[in-house]
């Protein structure tokens, strides 16, 4: 293969290769065979690709598990800042991607530098602030309710009757949101991360939620995350706030209700943990760190905007373009596994230098991981002790993934059982 070409295409704002353009960032392999599509990228294109979302709009993927911490290490360079993005002259206002791209505004997700800060500093603390064993007893008895409702059936359709609806109300406990308002929050986060025709109707619906949210908390204070929130000395507005815990939401719903059905999905299907299903609580936490390195929740995520023109890898990015983090490509980098030794799967021995929260600055802050482990793993230990016989319902290649390019999860996950006494009675 010749040399890349790098020469500028000004009609999109960013270089592509002549010879086979960009790649598009959609299509049936990214559900049905990523490892392989992302292989093929690599030894097409290397370890950064141009790609092309829906709608035409540019883009560079990063691959690489090196360059991919050059980028997420260095914030001066590779920010996370939407405003320098040298394409929102072509972007229309109901362009699908838009809730999973984001816009400028003042939140901790779509800020950079000392205002991204700012936001940490009030955030952080109230996430560590959640008292992890609190959440584990609220999450057990969550998780007993939802097995209640479907274990003298004998099956169950686990991801819409347990993986989705078990987070949402863990963390609605962790917010202090009402119950009720659980599978309406569910709806919209699902309806925007997938970018479907729905996408912007649902960000209006969520933004609305969190801006109802923010106005309780300001009328009645409780012992909640968002309370919490505005307990903080610094000077934030009500927009703020809300934007925040839009972050929060959206961050830790999906993708650890994904984790939680990734997990059980491998164990189903995969000789080596068979033995979490007998009640071998080592191996719930042996699948779920492997989760994160062969089939994280984020596969891929928006991402970073050059601050100036710039080499990564082999291509010339140029100020103003978008570089998508590919977390999951990345992790399967041969390179990263070639460097722990010969016959040495960081997946399977415990190492955690995984991609699967990012890194650096922007990176899932760590009570906010905690968080998402505790609900997915104490899920998970709950459903295999009230059902340690479950098992698949159909072929595993019949399962179906979440249609979108960015998160990987399962549509749905069918499961049999031997069917069991409700403990609530």
């Amino acid at each position: 293969m010749s040399a890349p070409d790098t020469t500028p295409n000004r009609a999109l704002g960013c270089p592509v290769g002549r010879e086979s353009g960009p790649v598009p960032l959609s299509g049936a392999r990214f559900h049905t065979e990523p490892e392989q599509l992302y292989r093929e990228m690599r030894q097409e294109h290397g370890p950064v690709l141009a790609v092309e979302l829906a709608g035409g709009v540019p883009a560079w993927l990063v691959i690489g598990y090196n360059e991919l911490h050059q980028v997420t290490s260095d914030p001066e360079l590779f920010p996370r800042d939407v405003a320098r993005w040298n394409q929102w002259p072509n972007i229309p206002e109901d362009w699908p991607l838009l809730p999973m791209v984001g816009r400028p505004m003042p939140s901790i997700y779509f800020t950079a530098g000392a205002e991204h800060r700012r936001h940490l500093r009030m955030v952080e603390p109230a996430l560590e602030a959640v008292d992890p064993f609190g959440l584990r007893r609220v999450c057990e008895e969550l998780a007993d309710r939802l097995i209640d409702a479907f274990c003298g059936r004998g099956e169950a359709e686990l991801v819409a009757e347990f993986a989705e609806p078990l987070p949402v109300l863990a963390l609605g406990s962790v917010l202090g949101v009402a119950e009720r308002d659980g599978p309406e929050f569910a709806w919209t986060m699902k309806t925007l991360c997938d970018g479907g025709p729905d996408a912007q109707q649902a960000y209006e619906r969520f933004a609305e939620q969190m801006r109802n949210l923010v106005a309780e908390k300001k009328a009645h204070r409780g012992d909640d995350l968002v309370s919490r929130m505005m307990a903080d000395p610094a000077s934030f507005t009500d927009q703020e706030y809300a934007l925040d815990l839009m972050a929060i939401m959206a961050a830790g719903y999906l993708p650890t209700a994904d984790w939680l059905g990734n997990s059980v999905r491998l164990m189903l299907t995969d000789d080596r943990f068979a033995s979490a299903l007998g009640g071998g609580r080592h191996s719930i936490g042996q699948a779920m760190n492997e989760v994160l390195w062969e089939d994280t929740p984020t596969q891929i995520l928006a991402g970073r905007w050059a601050a100036r023109d710039t080499r990564l890898g082999s291509k010339v990015i140029r100020a103003g373009d978008m570089v998508l983090l590919g977390l999951a490509a990345a992790n399967a980098d041969p390179h990263v596994r070639q460097h722990l030794g010969e016959g040495v799967d960081p997946a399977h021995s415990g190492n955690s230098a995984h991609f699967a929260f990012s890194y650096g600055e922007y990176r899932c802050p760590f009570p906010a991981q905690q968080i998402a482990e505790i609900i997915a793993r104490t899920g998970i230990e709950v459903l295999l002790d009230r059902l340690p016989d479950l098992d698949l319902a159909l072929p595993p290649r019949n399962l179906s993934r979440r249609p979108s390019s960015f998160l990987r999860g399962m549509t749905s996950l069918p499961i049999t059982f031997t069917p069991v006494r409700a403990v609530g009675g």
